[in-house]
């Protein structure tokens, strides 16, 4: 009986939207790995076994799945949800790994310096130092403003969208380059990738840049709302949105300091891609003639 001794890369996040990216980047090309998913649901657990998948529970709320689930995983990428939570979730997830055994952590983090005082934007720095001290070779990815929150954050119903940042300038990455990162280094592995950080920002547009870019792409008039990050604050004391208090008091914090220049950087292009993958990262043009029918799905909606 011969053992296989292709590296074993755990994924997790599949269900959501980025992990989705990731999955479909390693359908296309594992490489000489193989590939176990880790989901939290029975339901998605039965169906991703029934599409022959190696599949696990993988809870980060339950300390209890994440030995089963890592043992003899050599890679593993972190994707973590924008809540306070991460900070204790990665803590166990990183102790789990380090038991483990794992030897390549690529972890998915922010745009963001080393100082900065926005507090989401903390978490992930105490992230990334907790992995860094693990003595995991590790791998750090950097992206800025997902160009697909254009399709689900702040779709153009109706023909418009709003920032929260005035007319300031942000840096956006497509989500499908965010995975082909990920997949690039987990194939790649720790000898190719250790110790590095890789930033993703394709682009550098206002608000009503993009809106030019996309009136162009869709052929119909898109205009962006121009708000400031206290129209923001109003929507969240109103109850308009349901999210959480940390989380919303963070978002507050991230636009003011977009809006009053203390997070200037995030306007500018710092793209990474080539050396990753030989090519540039797609242009929000790119994106938006890519997602044009669901964009415009989109802008027939009602406003609201």
């Amino acid at each position: 009986m011969t053992t296989d001794t292709s590296p074993l890369i755990f994924l997790m996040g599949v269900t959501g939207q980025t992990g989705a990216y990731i999955l479909q980047e390693f359908d296309r090309d594992p490489g000489d790995a193989r590939i176990r998913v880790g989901v939290r649901k029975q339901e998605d657990l039965e169906r991703l076994r029934g599409e022959g998948r190696d599949a696990v529970l993988f809870d980060l709320d339950d300390p209890r799945t994440l030995g089963p689930a890592l043992c003899g995983v050599d890679r593993m990428n972190i994707l973590t949800g924008y809540t306070v939570a991460m900070t204790h979730q990665t803590k166990w997830l990183v102790d789990a790994a380090k038991k483990a055994g794992v030897k390549h952590i690529v972890n998915q983090g922010v745009f963001a310096n080393k100082d900065c005082t926005d507090s989401k934007f903390s978490w992930f720095m105490l992230v990334e130092a907790y992995i860094e001290a693990s003595g995991i070779a590790w791998t750090h990815l950097h992206p800025n403003m997902f160009m697909d929150g254009m399709l689900n954050v702040s779709p153009p119903k109706g023909g418009s969208f709003p920032v929260f940042w005035g007319e300031q300038r942000v840096g956006y990455i497509a989500v499908e380059d965010i995975a082909a990162a990920t997949a690039k280094v987990l194939r790649d592995g720790p000898e190719k990738h250790a110790s590095k950080d890789y930033y993703l920002s394709t682009d550098a547009l206002s608000g009503p840049d993009i809106a030019t870019v996309l009136s162009e792409v869709l052929g119909r008039t898109i205009t962006c709302d121009v708000r400031q990050p206290k129209d923001m604050e109003a929507q969240f004391k109103s109850g308009a949105r349901d999210i959480e208090d940390w989380y919303a008091r963070s978002s507050i914090e991230f636009c003011t300091q977009l809006f009053d220049g203390r997070l200037g950087y995030f306007g500018t292009v710092r793209d990474d891609m080539p050396y990753l993958l030989g090519r540039s990262g797609i242009t929000f043009r790119e994106w938006a003639e890519t997602h044009k029918a669901e964009l415009l799905k989109a802008v027939d909606q009602p406003a609201g």
